[in-house]
């Protein structure tokens, strides 16, 4: 038999048993609930000049954020950078390293924890815009690559990449836009040896047109779950990949949203590791507001719940998601369209099969766009890249804390 109640002129939780383990003694214990303030860091520049298309990824062995980017003060050539978070919320970086010497493209990253590596893929304009992959090794505040792979013998965009920790495959999701039809979407399964990374045979998951793309990893169903915009219909759609070997099979697809989604990065996907689903959120066509919705995969299906409102203030553009395993929280990054353009975050929470969002942030008091985020584990913080337009289009990173709430109940904390 239990009981709890609060109380508030203490700030106190009382929870009152029938304690079985010491002959059904009425036992009490106290509890102090606290909760860390969200704060960020101040933002640091991690390219002075232009910087294009970004991502970010998590490197958990070594520590490191890594972002990878177009330099446009160098020809757009692909370049990385390894960035240090600090628990005061501080990020530090370390020098760029051109991973490409030619203009890149749809730069897509992920982390393959298996062989402790991370991959970059992207379109190679110095190479007919072929898709082509790359290894990177994390040492200190620096990385070293291995050598080009094209995974994609013709012209390849829409790229994303994520790590299967199952199988300990990378996928990488891509259009195929050299098709009559306009551009297929296609993953393939690569394989990391080294610093050196090998592919299996590209499968399309929609032989028509395929505009746009975004990926996460179900790590509890251990699936890939692809979100893409059908260009047949102009929807928004999502199925299910099942790696094997080196191979990819797919569900059927389910409509998220039946209308268009604004911009390249006008939607984005990941996975909320505590309740085990996807999130997608999204830019409507209809009104150019930011919507999510929760997704459950069952086998090789995934069906999903109702839209939820995140910004209603006149649009949202270059959209980025990362799940926060601390706090359990699914953090949004995105370009706030009608608030000056600034730089904006918000936190959902996740139950059942929908999510509720707290009030929306502004990270960057300034013009931003090509917006990027990833968790970092070790301190668990969530680190977002940037092109802050307020600052000559400079590649910017800033560090968040995300509000979370922790108790101090334990069996001895008696009255």
């Amino acid at each position: 038999y239990i009981g709890s109640t609060f109380d508030s002129s203490n700030n106190k939780v009382v929870i009152a048993y029938t304690d079985e383990g010491n002959s059904n003694y009425g036992t009490a214990i106290v509890g102090t609930v606290s909760g860390t303030s969200i704060s960020f860091g101040s933002p640091v520049v991690f390219e002075s000049a232009n910087t294009l298309i970004s991502t970010a990824t998590f490197d958990s062995s070594n520590n490191k954020v890594v972002f990878a980017y177009q330099d446009g003060a160098n020809s757009d050539y692909g370049t990385a950078v390894v960035g240090t978070v600090a628990s005061d919320n501080s990020i530090s970086f370390g020098t760029p390293v051109v991973f490409a010497s030619a203009a890149t493209n749809y730069t897509a990253a992920t982390f393959d924890s298996s062989n402790n590596k991370v991959v970059i893929a992207y379109e190679d304009e110095g190479n007919s815009e072929h898709g082509t992959a790359i290894v990177g090794a994390v040492s200190g505040t620096s990385i070293s690559f291995g050598s080009e792979v094209v995974f994609n013998a013709s012209n390849s965009d829409y790229i994303r990449a994520v790590f299967d920790s199952s199988n300990n495959k990378v996928v990488v999701v891509f259009r195929d836009a050299s098709g009559a039809a306009g551009g297929a979407g296609n993953a393939i399964v690569g394989e990391v040896s080294g610093t050196s990374i090998s592919f299996g045979t590209k499968a399309a998951f929609d032989s028509g047109n395929t505009t746009k793309i975004a990926a996460t990893f179900d790590s509890s169903n251990n699936k890939v779950v692809i979100a893409y915009v059908d260009g047949d219909d102009n929807q928004l759609k999502s199925l299910v990949g099942t790696v094997s070997g080196t191979g990819i099979t797919y569900g059927s697809a389910a409509t998220v949203y039946a209308g268009n989604v604004f911009d390249h990065d006008g939607f984005t996907a990941t996975f909320d590791s505590s309740n085990n689903k996807v999130v997608v959120a999204y830019k409507q066509s209809g009104n150019s507001y930011g919507y999510a919705q929760v997704g459950t995969v069952s086998g090789t299906s995934i069906s999903y719940g109702s839209a939820v409102l995140f910004n209603g203030s006149n649009g949202v553009s270059w959209l980025s998601s990362t799940f926060d395993s601390n706090a359990n929280k699914v953090v949004i990054s995105y370009r706030d369209d009608g608030n000056s353009s600034y730089g904006t975050l918000v936190v959902g929470t996740v139950s059942g099969t929908s999510i509720s969002f707290g009030t929306e942030t502004v990270f960057e008091s300034a013009s931003v766009n090509r917006v990027s985020s990833t968790f970092d584990s070790n301190l668990n913080k969530v680190a977002i890249g940037y092109r802050d337009a307020g600052n000559s289009n400079y590649g910017t990173g800033v560090v968040f804390q995300v509000g979370f709430d922790t108790t101090n109940l334990t069996a001895t904390n008696f009255l």
